[in-house]
C-alpha cells in the first residue's frame, strides 16, 4: 500500500489520524504500532517476523548492553545478527550465482522471498544497537518504542533511516498544532506531485530508452539519460516529502533526506545533499570508525573506496549497483587526492565542477537504473559513440507527449533551489496562506493525474 495509492489516501491515512487524535499516552504508541504492522503487512505480511525479530534483538542488546562487562562483544554479535539477516534474504542467491558462474559449480538458489524493507529495518536497527553501546542513556525504556521506532509506519518501507534519540522526542505524545498539521499535509502534497507529475512521465521516456536497446542512438540515449537522472531523484525526494509529511502530522521529527544534489559541484558535495539520511549513516558507523581521513590521504581515499562500494552493494545484489557504488567511490577518491577547494574557489573552475558532477552523476545512473552490465553498456555506448540517427529512436522522440516534455522541464526547474529562492525574498504571512492553498490545489491536479495514468511503486521500495 503504497502513498500515493487510493486506499491509503482515502482509507488508511484518514482514519489512522483520527484516532491518533483521540488516543494518547500508551495508547496512542500501541496504535500507531498496530496500524505500522498492518500497513506492513499489506505489502508484505511474510516479512514481518524478520522485522519482529530485528527489532527483539535491539531492544534486548540495548537493555542487557549497560548491564554486563562483555559490552562490545554483545554489539559484535547483534551487528553480526543483522548482517546475517540482510546477508541471507538479500546477497545469498547473488553470491550463489556469481560462484556458479566463477567456478562452474552448480549450487542450487535460495530463492528465499525478500522481506519488505530490509536494508532500512536492518540499519535503523544497527544503529540504535551502536547508540546505546556509545551511550547507554539512549536506549529505550520499552520494547514498544524500540518496536514503533523500527516499524513506524512513514519510515520501514523506503526510510529516511532516522536516529532513535531523534524519533523518541515524539513518543510523549507530543501536540501538533493545527500550523503544524497543515504544513505537515503542504509536505506531503509536494511529495505526492513529485511522484506523480513529474517521476512517472519522466519514467516513460527511460522505459523506452531502455527498451529500444540496439535502436538507441545518441538523442535517445541521453535522453532518457538525463529522464532517469529526473525520475529517481523525484521518486525518491517524493516519498521522503511525503514521509516527512506524515511523521509530521503525527507528531514525529524526521529527518531530511535531500538538499537539491543536483546543483553540487563535485561528487563529494552531492553526496552531502542525497539520500542524506544513508550518507549520514555510513559515515557515522562505517567511515569514521575505519578512520576517516585522520590516517593520511591514502588512507581516506581507501575508506572512501570501501564506504562507497558497500553503498552500491547494499542498493541491491546485482553488479551493476556494485559498479555503481565502485564509480562514485573512485571519484570520490579522487577528488580527495586532489585540491578541489582550491579548483572551486574561482567562478570557473565552480562551474565545471557543476558539469563534470552532473556528467558523472548520469552516466552512474545509467548504470543503476539498467538490468544488466550488458544493458547499461549497450546505453553508454550510444551516448558517446551513437551518432548515426536510428529510425527507432526517431520513432520514440516523436512519441513523446507535450506533458511528458513539460514535466521534464519542470524537473529541470524543480531540481533547482527555486523554491528557497523565491521565500526569501517574498517572505510574509501572506505567502504562507497561499502555499497552503496553492497545496489544495495541487493535491487535486496529482489526484486527477494519478487517476488517470497506470499505479507506479516507489523505486526505492525495492531495496
Amino acid at each position: 500500500m503504497a502513498f500515493h495509492s487510493a486506499p491509503f489516501l482515502f482509507f488508511f491515512f484518514p482514519a489512522v489520524w483520527l484516532l491518533s487524535l483521540l488516543a494518547s499516552g500508551r495508547g496512542r504508541i500501541y496504535l500507531l504500532i498496530a496500524v505500522s504492522l498492518a500497513f506492513y503487512a499489506c505489502g508484505q505480511w511474510q516479512g514481518l517476523p524478520c522485522l519482529l525479530l530485528s527489532a527483539a534483538v535491539s531492544w534486548a542488546a540495548g537493555f542487557f548492553m549497560p548491564r554486563v562487562r562483555a559490552r562490545k562483544a554483545l554489539l559484535a554479535v547483534v551487528l553480526a545478527f543483522h548482517l546475517l539477516l540482510l546477508g541471507v534474504f538479500k546477497y545469498l542467491d547473488f553470491f550463489t550465482g556469481s560462484l556458479n558462474s566463477l567456478l562452474g559449480t552448480e549450487l542450487p538458489a535460495a530463492g528465499l522471498l525478500l522481506p519488505l524493507g530490509v536494508s532500512f529495518f536492518t540499519f535503523k536497527s544497527m544503529s540504535y544497537a551502536v547508540d546505546v553501546y556509545r551511550d547507554g542513556n539512549a536506549r529505550a525504556r520499552r520494547f514498544s518504542h524500540v518496536l514503533l521506532y523500527i516499524s513506524f509506519f512513514p519510515q520501514a518501507v523506503s526510510g529516511p533511516i532516522s536516529r532513535f534519540g531523534q524519533f523518541a522526542k515524539g513518543l510523549e505524545s507530543p501536540r501538533v498544532t493545527p500550523r503544524q498539521a497543515a504544513g505537515g499535509l503542504r509536505r506531503f502534497t509536494v511529495g505526492f506531485a513529485k511522484k506523480v507529475l513529474i517521476s512517472e512521465l519522466a519514467a516513460t521516456v527511460v522505459n523506452s530508452t531502455f527498451a529500444l536497446g540496439d535502436g538507441l542512438d545518441f538523442r535517445m540515449a541521453w535522453l532518457g539519460a538525463i529522464a532517469y537522472t529526473l525520475q529517481i531523484y523525484f521518486d525518491f525526494s517524493g516519498y521522503s516529502d511525503m514521509a516527512i509529511g506524515l511523521g509530521t502530522l503525527f507528531g514525529f521529527e524526521t529527518p531530511e533526506n535531500f538538499d537539491y544534489p543536483y546543483i553540487s559541484a563535485s561528487i563529494t558535495e552531492f553526496w552531502r545533499r542525497w539520500h542524506l539520511s544513508l550518507s549520514l549513516w555510513f559515515r557515522d558507523y562505517l567511515y569514521i570508525p575505519l578512520g576517516g581521513g585522520r590516517r593520511g590521504t591514502a588512507r581516506k581515499c581507501l575508506n572512501k573506496a570501501v564506504v562507497f562500494l558497500l553503498c552500491g552493494l547494499w542498493h541491491g545484489a546485482s553488479w551493476t549497483f556494485v559498479l555503481w557504488g565502485a564509480w562514485h567511490g573512485l571519484l570520490s577518491a579522487v577528488e580527495s587526492a586532489l585540491p578541489m577547494k582550491k579548483l572551486q574557489e574561482k567562478p570557473l573552475g565552480r562551474c565545471a565542477g557543476h558539469v563534470y558532477t552532473l556528467l558523472a552523476v548520469c552516466v552512474g545512473f545509467v548504470v543503476f537504473r539498467a538490468a544488466s552490465l550488458a544493458e547499461a553498456m549497450t546505453v553508454l555506448r550510444a551516448m558517446f559513440t551513437g551518432f548515426t540517427l536510428s529510425p527507432a529512436s526517431t520513432l520514440a522522440l516523436e512519441r513523446i507527449s507535450p506533458a511528458v516534455w513539460c514535466a521534464l522541464g519542470a524537473g529541470i526547474v524543480g531540481s533547482l533551489p527555486v523554491g528557497p529562492w523565491l521565500k526569501r525574498r517574498l517572505d510574509g504571512g501572506w505567502l504562507e496562506f497561499s502555499s497552503f492553498a496553492g497545496a489544495a490545489a495541487l493535491f487535486v491536479i496529482c489526484l486527477l493525474a494519478a487517476a488517470g495514468s497506470s499505479f507506479q511503486p516507489f523505486i526505492y521500495a525495492q531495496f
